[in-house]
């Protein structure tokens, strides 16, 4: 949950999943419409299903492997994750490379060629901290100093070079290069997309929902139609914006109310429908514009 979300947003998430399933066969055991339900508004949700792909693996193997190759081969287990596992809870002499090793090595080493095509390089000048003795005999506890190193002082914008334990070993400080690096190239600009969604609502508040196919963008999430539903006195409802990793979206919203859903139309409660965010966004704004609509049918 952690990977391209910040702890105060997986924190309540992590709970919830935690006393969902507190075991990896409870988890393997799951549906994943169940399991991406819990993980809906957490964004990127290739990672809840190949978190659910990885519990099956691991299920039928009788536990986790704790060699980094295994490790590997299961699935959403990149380098990363494979060699966190591995030094925290194996001893595995590797050193596991998230955004804050990444900036450590890159000044310590002063690496100035941009990333994202620096990763392999800066990847392997952190590898070598590994051949320390200290970090040999407790690569868990390394790897984690290592994190927290990264995280509270050799941080990106202004780094405290001067309570760094390693500022006299820095080529980066050395040089003045520390506040530079590592070197980022530069961005391209999102496209955009823009596409409609309807938000059908029946007496009783619930709406419905289309569930997505297992792969591509919100794969297995539950979502709004793109297309009319039914026949209905559709009101627009304005746009909502959203950004994923590659592109923005502009969502036109459009909205109504019928007496009774379809027979066969999958429906939630509007207040509890677990949603992705974009599709919270559009969901919340069709009701507001229902809701003014009603309130103005009612008014003298």
């Amino acid at each position: 949950m952690l990977q391209q979300t910040v702890v105060a947003t997986v924190k309540p998430y992590y709970a919830k999943f935690l006393a969902a399933y507190p075991t990896v066969q409870e988890l393997a055991t799951a549906s994943v419409e169940d399991v991406c339900a819990l993980w809906a508004g957490l964004g990127y949700y290739a990672r809840a299903r190949n978190l659910h792909k990885c519990a099956v693996a691991v299920a039928e193997l009788g536990g986790f492997p704790n060699r980094i190759e295994v490790l590997r081969t299961l699935p959403g287990i990149g380098p990363y994750t494979a060699n966190a596992v591995g030094a925290i809870a194996f001893g595995q002499k590797v050193l596991p490379v998230d955004g804050n090793v990444e900036r450590v090595a890159a000044r310590l080493f002063a690496i100035t060629a941009p990333l994202p095509g620096a990763k392999k390089t800066i990847a392997a000048a952190a590898a070598r901290l590994m051949e320390d003795e200290d970090a040999q005999a407790a690569p868990g506890d390394f790897a984690q100093a290592m994190f927290d190193l990264g995280a509270t002082v050799c941080v990106p914008k202004s780094p405290n070079c001067f309570i760094c334990p390693w500022s006299t070993h820095c080529q980066a400080k050395a040089t003045g290069l520390a506040t530079t690096l590592p070197v980022k190239a530069k961005k391209a600009e999102r496209p955009r997309r823009v596409g409609s969604v309807y938000v059908l609502l029946d007496r009783q508040d619930n709406v419905l929902l289309l569930r997505r196919p297992p792969r591509g963008l919100l794969g297995g999430m539950l979502v709004l139609p793109e297309v009319p539903p039914v026949k209905a006195r559709w009101r627009h409802a304005g746009a909502v914006e959203h950004v994923f990793t590659h592109f923005a979206l502009t969502l036109w919203v459009h909205a109504a109310r019928v007496d009774v859903m379809p027979e066969e139309a999958l429906r939630a409660p509007v207040g509890s429908a677990a949603l992705p965010s974009v599709m919270r966004k559009a969901l919340d704004a069709g009701c507001r514009a229902l809701n003014h609509a009603d309130n103005g049918k009612r008014s003298p």
